[in-house]
């Protein structure tokens, strides 16, 4: 890690003069509100907090940067888990959420071009409004499509169309150099060269700063419906993933949640969902271009659900009732961290091994005498395990507590052939388990090209390895 060096006045003098000096602060506000993300690390304040406005601005910034040694930590609306948006290294929290505007809607190639600070919701909204479908849907609707690219988000829809990267089809990137790169474009099909694209999605900002996505669309399927099956038990549950699966049925949404959790979210938003007295939940959600289609899903997922031990399958058929039971899913995390402390463990396995995992976790809760809860995506593998703090526990014990639940959970991730993050990445506070994953020679070849796009090291630094 270099030496990097302050923020000294002449270089504020010049960051104004790249993007104007209403947009250089160093107000206690703006660099308290630029210090965190969603992640439980403690705050990390930058020196100045910069907001610009274009890619040139972008370029300026960078190029000084980087000539001045002054480490950059890209910043979106700072929604990530991992503690990414910490400028752990102070300097410059280059903040993006003023580049905000959807530039263009294609309506006849099926694609968006966007800036970096456009919220997820706002290209949802944008797009279904004209019958189109962007379909990546990460359960924090107030997250950036930048960050979305950075940790290549999943989410609820990704069993059937898969995460992020699948829907970005070109990306502008300004490089430590000040150097803009163009990556894909509009068309369909590249075998050009090594896919540079997938580089940057999932890189965490550490090897270029994106200021445009031109993403994919599809058109929106005119049916979805929604059932809500109250399980007996925990096992029952994720076994009948498994078989929804075998019976070629692919919802674009298939959620577990288990009883706390379902009471939590009640709470949480002050609404009640259709039970809440059973152990287990599964959320199973289809859609189709067609009535017939969509009831016959319908009918096969709901018998599956039922022979497999669901005592009910409430069928939520209009967008208020499925609303309601998404808006559920989506505020736990939100609705947890107001409650409780914790950290979440966001491991993909193979779908299969779902039902092996969840038995397995519960003895990581009780050797290390934390509470945990498993939601997430089992369609996809993906569960986020809620690692919670219980009254009794000693503060001064909870950090040794929680990283050790952390780390068995990512063992058993590993040991079943799952991974340690399935879509929240690693960034500064999950950084240490990448080797365990993937051994010294892929971390050399990864270390190998950060030194390719950002010689210097400035760039986000101290983020996804340790």
């Amino acid at each position: 890690m270099p030496e990097f060096n302050k923020v000294t006045s002449e270089i504020r003098a010049k960051l104004e003069n790249i993007v104007g000096k209403v947009n250089v602060s160093d107000h206690k506000d703006d660099l308290d509100k630029h210090a965190i993300d969603e992640s439980p690390l403690k705050p990390h304040p930058p020196t100045l907090v910069v907001s610009p406005s274009s890619t040139e601005q972008i370029q300026g910034v960078l190029k000084l940067a980087n000539d001045e040694l002054i480490p950059v930590t890209p910043q979106g609306s700072r929604t990530g888990l991992s503690g990414a948006s910490h400028p752990v290294h102070s300097g410059i929290a280059l903040n993006l959420e003023g580049m905000n505007k959807i530039i263009e809607i294609d309506e006849d190639n099926l694609m968006a071009i966007v800036e970096p600070g456009v919220l997820i919701s706002e290209v949802h909204e944008a797009t279904e409004a004209l019958g189109l479908y962007y379909p990546p849907d990460p359960g924090q609707e107030s997250g950036s499509i930048g960050g979305n690219i950075s940790t290549n988000a999943g989410g609820m829809r990704a069993m059937k169309y898969g995460v992020t990267r699948d829907f970005v089809n070109g990306l502008e990137v300004v490089l430590t150099s000040g150097e803009v790169i163009q990556i894909g474009g509009k068309f369909v099909k590249d075998s050009t060269g090594y896919s540079l694209i997938d580089l940057i999605i999932g890189s965490e900002g550490t090897l270029g700063v994106v200021t445009k996505a031109i993403l994919r669309l599809i058109p929106k399927p005119k049916f979805t419906s929604l059932i809500y099956a109250p399980f007996t038990s925990t096992i029952d549950a994720v076994k009948a993933v498994r078989e929804i699966i075998h019976k070629k049925i692919v919802p674009f949404g298939l959620e577990y949640m288990p009883q706390q959790a379902v009471l939590m979210a009640e709470k949480h938003t002050g609404k009640k969902l259709p039970d809440n007295s059973h152990p287990a939940y599964l959320l199973v959600a289809v859609e189709a271009n067609s009535k017939e289609e969509l009831d016959r899903e319908l009918e096969t997922a709901g018998e599956i659900c039922l022979e497999m031990g669901a005592v009910d399958a409430y069928i939520a058929d209009n967008a208020q009732r499925q609303n309601q039971i998404w808006e559920a899913r989506k505020c736990l995390f939100d609705a947890y961290m107001a409650a409780y402390t914790l950290e979440e463990a966001d491991i993909c396995i193979p779908r299969s091994m779902i039902p092996d995992y969840v038995e397995r976790a519960d003895a990581v809760a009780e050797k290390h005498g934390v509470l945990l809860v498993p939601v997430g995506h089992a369609g996809d593998g993906n569960l986020h395990y809620f690692i919670i703090k219980k009254d009794e526990t000693p503060e001064e014990e909870w950090d040794e507590l929680m990283e050790a639940a952390l780390s068995d959970l990512i063992d058993l991730s590993l040991e079943m052939g799952g991974t340690s993050s399935g879509e929240h990445g690693l960034g500064y506070t999950k950084k240490h388990y990448l080797e365990r994953e993937v051994g010294p020679a892929q971390m050399e070849l990864m270390k190998g090209i950060k030194a390719t796009f950002d010689p210097k090291g400035i760039l986000n630094p101290n983020k996804v390895w340790a």
